[in-house]
């Protein structure tokens, strides 16, 4: 299971960013491909040191009982519920991505803007594809659990809020004004209700350049 698990990871990886990204190329003749990093320090800075920190975890975590070292729990019915929530988890990114479209990305660049995406998935949350990349990596972590598996899934969730909280979120605000402020009253963040705002004021001006499902992450002007 330890070997099926580091295998699945290594094709959730290919098909969530190196094929999605050649079918954009293909669909729009851009990749979507807009990368991480910022200024040492930043928020940019720190979200992408985590995402990448803690999907190591992805790897790590499987390497660790092919190594032999000691897992938390070595039950068949785990491993087996690990894997079922790993598939769920993989469709929900596929249905996510997809529910983009030409919207797709991975990573924010302030000057664009794209279409605010609410149907589909994003009618239920904000965030479809970091939520299905969350309980992906629960899955895998169920798969193999090991002190350090669980050690790197706090280090995602870190990186997740840090991404979506203090660049996507702000980002999308701007580019989409009152629009998104609605939307964000009406739809949780990762999970169903939760992590709702208030609603936008009468003050604020519109600027969303669409709606539903033209075209991860989130909903939006960029999602990973």
């Amino acid at each position: 299971m330890t070997v099926l698990a580091l295998v699945l990871y290594v094709l959730w990886l290919a098909q969530g960013i190196a094929l999605r990204a050649i079918i954009q190329h293909r669909r729009t003749g851009d990749t979507g491909l807009r990368g991480f990093g910022g200024q040492r320090g930043s928020a940019e800075w720190w979200s992408s040191l985590l995402l990448v920190g803690g999907h190591v975890g992805g790897v790590l975590g499987p390497a660790w009982a092919l190594f032999g070292l000691p897992l938390l729990a070595d039950v068949s019915g785990l491993r087996v519920a690990g894997l079922v929530v790993v598939l769920v988890g993989i469709l929900v990114s596929l249905v996510s991505q997809l529910a983009l479209g030409d919207s797709w990305r991975i990573g924010v660049q302030h000057s664009e803007q794209t279409s605010l995406v609410t149907g589909g998935p994003y009618s239920l949350v904000r965030n479809p594809i970091f939520s299905s990349v969350l309980l992906t990596v629960i899955g895998f972590v169920l798969m193999a659990p090991s002190v350090l598996s669980v050690a790197l899934f706090a280090v995602l969730v870190l990186g997740v809020e840090t991404q979506v909280r203090l660049i996507e979120e702000p980002n999308l605000r701007q580019v989409h004004g009152v629009a998104y402020r609605h939307y964000t009253a009406r739809v949780g963040r990762f999970v169903p209700g939760l992590g709702r705002t208030r609603h936008a004021t009468s003050g604020e001006s519109t600027t969303a350049h669409g709606t539903g499902i033209p075209s991860s992450g989130s909903t939006r002007s960029s999602r990973g």
